[in-house]
């Protein structure tokens, strides 16, 4: 009888997994008439199973802290970017009393070298600055509110002259009284007058603000200008000695590049005035000498639309004189003004202020888009003070004399040069030609070559 699989396979069973007696006083679990290997202790018990692993949806522990993490850093940012809008006003007029404390130093330095005390040196010179701009206001306002009432008394006249031109050009029947009904009973001119009373407010609401802004100005531009010299010390005073004259430096080129700016403000300020004295004076408007500094001094001092408000009174003055002449005006400011930028204020700044004038207007520009007006006030000095801080950083070579380098030869230079070259090609050939005459000579004499 052949043997079946089972006889000669007999099966056995897992020790672990079969349920029986317990065997010895190890409590591992053996089965009965189970074969053990030679040299294997059959109490020796199984080894550890192995630790569990965590659930495949478990959250990591080191997720939570870093969403937390993650979300303060977000709530900080959004906290100082809220803070930096709340507070950017502040910071322009900062900026600004900075620049204006610069632009005084010297004359403080001045009088506290003589002996006064900064704080009163500071004082004066922001009270004649004061004196001096609240009396030019002043002048202009009376003048400006005279003319204002020789218009309206002059107004009938000029709606009459109007109406008989409209009449005599166009073949028109039209009256002063029909014209005046005509506007007292239109819509836009009441609701003119109603958004102009609703609107009384909010202009106050805007000159409020404006005072309120340069005074706070003055303030922090005095405290600069008077505890200039704490507040340099208290600067210093976190630095290393290195550091310390690299921030006396810096400090001193800003209050250089800063007067200098000034002083060709000044300069383009009295250019301008005395072209428009001119102007005004040829086509005889009144009050031309008080009108001539006006735009001297708005023009110059009041970036991007100085222009425009220096222009717009000596044009309103004119047409009370002749309509024409206000065209005049606005013609001549318009022209005078490309003039200015494109060639008086680069020259005039590039010596006063040493700057490219490229750079100048790049800067100008620059300022303008970011931070608008007072941008294109502090560009330029704020430029030239980064570029002479930075230039001592940079180390500077001779520059050959090189006729390429200066972007021009003068005529003769370039024929002589011509001649020379075409005798250095002649004299190179002449040597090839009599070196090459040498060798066939030598050939000849010495015959062939073996």
């Amino acid at each position: 009888m052949a043997p079946t699989d089972e006889t000669q396979n007999p099966t056995t069973e897992d020790p672990e997994t079969t349920p029986g007696a317990t065997g010895g006083a190890s409590g591992t679990t053996t089965v009965p008439g189970a074969r053990t290997a030679p040299g294997a202790n059959p109490e020796t018990p199984p080894p550890p199973a192995a630790r569990p692993a965590a659930p495949a949806g478990r959250m990591p522990r080191w997720l939570p802290k870093a969403m937390v993490l993650g979300l303060a850093l977000y709530a900080c940012f959004q906290l100082g970017s809220w803070a930096f809008h709340q507070l950017i006003g502040l910071l322009i007029n900062i900026l600004i009393a900075f620049f204006l404390a610069l632009a005084v130093e010297p004359a403080v330095g001045r009088m506290a070298a003589r002996g006064m005390r900064r704080g009163l040196a500071t004082f004066l010179v922001f009270l004649v600055v004061l004196v001096a701009s609240v009396g030019f206001v002043v002048l202009l306002g009376s003048m400006l509110a005279n003319q204002i009432v020789d218009m309206v008394e002059e107004f009938p006249k000029y709606i009459d002259s109007l109406i008989n031109w409209i009449n005599h050009t166009f073949s028109t029947e039209l009256s002063r009284l029909e014209v005046q009904k005509g506007l007292l009973r239109s819509d836009w001119l009441r609701n003119y007058v109603e958004n102009s009373a609703s609107g009384v407010l909010d202009v106050s609401a805007t000159v409020l603000g404006g005072l309120f802004r340069l005074l706070t100005i003055f303030l922090f531009s005095f405290y600069f200008a008077a505890d200039g010299p704490r507040l340099r010390r208290a600067l210093c005073s976190v630095l290393p000695p290195a550091r310390q004259a690299e921030v006396l430096r810096a400090w001193e080129i800003a209050v250089d590049k800063t007067g200098g700016y000034l002083y060709s403000r000044g300069l383009m300020a009295l250019v301008s005035g005395v072209a428009h004295y001119v102007l005004l004076q040829f086509l005889d408007v009144p009050y031309a000498p008080a009108l001539a500094v006006w735009v001297g001094l708005v023009s110059q001092f009041i970036p991007t639309i100085g222009t425009y408000m220096a222009g717009a009174l000596p044009m309103l003055l004119a047409f009370t004189v002749d309509p024409w002449y206000a065209l005049w005006v606005l013609v001549f400011v318009v022209v005078y003004q490309q003039f200015e930028n494109y060639v008086l204020q680069p020259k005039l700044t590039a010596r006063t202020v040493d700057i490219h004038p490229a750079v100048a207007f790049g800067s100008v520009v620059a300022g303008t888009a970011l931070l608008g007006a007072v941008g294109a006030l502090i560009a330029i000095p704020a430029v030239a003070t980064l570029q002479a801080f930075l230039g001592a950083y940079v180390k500077r070579y001779d520059v050959t004399e090189d006729p390429r380098v200066h972007g021009h030869r003068r005529h003769g230079e370039v024929i002589l040069a011509r001649v020379q070259r075409a005798l250095r090609a002649s004299a190179g050939a002449g040597t090839e030609d009599r070196a090459g005459s040498a060798d066939a000579s030598g050939e000849r004499a010495g015959g062939p070559t073996p």
